[in-house]
């Protein structure tokens, strides 16, 4: 079986649908561990870690376009240090990663993987933002959304120069809001499998 990897869309329920995929396959989940682990790596504190992690602007993204090979800076040293940490995470066996670019980092380094787009229309990723949030404030809703998304596809573009969330990136993409988590765990699952 190959690792599997999933990138979403914020409140489109892909950590849910990772960690039912896991519980499923019985296999490990990595989410929050990968961070927990680069943080014990690097000696950086984890909050400020959790911070930098998705938090890539413009600017640097300029900047790195410019110049690839002279540009380095504290994320590219902690991106360096979390993909010797998935790496090992993924040696250990068959297990499902959520995020960090682990579809593009693990296939670099020769480990073979499944790779799955969880998305979903506003209205349902709205709903599931305002349950998370506990709110039902749709202007906070939004702005939370609108961060998010931006923290996560600066992040993956900027790391991995393709574009977050086109579908030739990944094996599978999933409508959660069309076919609910259920189904979309049966075909995470299935697809697992049919190697």
């Amino acid at each position: 079986m190959k690792i599997i990897t999933i990138s979403r869309e914020y409140g489109a329920g892909g950590h849910s649908i990772g960690r039912a995929v896991a519980e499923k396959l019985g296999i490990e989940f990595y989410d929050k561990d990968i961070l927990r682990e680069t943080a014990r790596v690097s000696g950086m504190d984890l909050d400020h870690l959790a911070k930098a992690e998705e938090e890539i602007a413009t600017r640097e993204r300029f900047v790195r376009s410019l110049m690839p090979t002279t540009y380095l800076d504290e994320k590219d040293s902690l991106y360096s240090i979390q993909r010797a940490v998935l790496a090992g995470l993924a040696k250990k066996g068959p297990c499902v990663i959520l995020g960090r670019c682990a579809d593009v980092l693990l296939p670099e380094v020769d480990i073979e993987t499944l790779d799955v787009f969880i998305y979903a229309d506003q209205l349902h990723r709205a709903a599931r933002v305002g349950e998370m949030l506990q709110t039902k404030n749709i202007g906070e809703i939004q702005h939370n959304m609108r961060k998010h998304e931006k923290a996560r596809r600066n992040y993956y573009e900027y790391f991995t120069g393709k574009t977050w969330g086109d579908s030739r990136n990944y094996n599978l993409c999933l409508d959660s809001g069309t076919l609910g988590y259920d189904l979309c765990v049966e075909l995470i699952c299935a697809a697992a499998k049919a190697e």
